[in-house]
């Protein structure tokens, strides 16, 4: 698997990936939370992390990873695509070329919150909101 930089005119199907991990991972996010967030993610987020990414073979974005500083923002892998070494492939990147020691997780997402666990990542704190204060508890990792 090979990574690749993000460009502005990736930030559509970044989107989409997104809303299809989102739809398949986030169960306790409702239709209205999936609306309010896509502005702020395509015109806010993308823009603020440095933005790693894995193509298939057809050229079509599978996953991708978001740092800023030490800590992973964002990592993002389309349902189709999971459980194939997408995620692990970015995030050992992200720790190995973007010095990340820091991830914050959606504690109502298990999967996620196994995976980093299983990566080595260790819950230091919970917060009961997020960071645009919506009720969903946020657990703070460190390796």
């Amino acid at each position: 698997m090979i990574i690749e930089n993000v460009l502005p005119e990736d930030y559509s199907e970044m989107l989409n990936l997104w809303e299809n991990s989102v739809r398949a991972t986030h169960h306790f996010i409702t239709e209205e939370d999936i609306e309010f967030f896509k502005p702020i993610i395509i015109e806010q987020a993308f823009p603020a992390v440095t933005l790693k990414c894995i193509k298939n073979s057809s050229g079509l974005l599978v996953g991708f990873v978001g740092v800023d500083e030490s800590k992973v923002e964002m990592l993002f892998i389309s349902n189709a695509e999971r459980g194939k070494g997408i995620g692990k492939t970015l995030l050992l990147y992200a720790i190995e070329h973007l010095d990340v020691t820091k991830v914050d997780v959606n504690e109502q997402n298990p999967s996620a919150v196994g995976f980093y666990e299983h990566m080595g990542f260790k819950v230091i704190s919970r917060s009961p909101i997020d960071d645009m204060e919506k009720p969903f508890p946020i657990l703070h990792m460190t390796l």
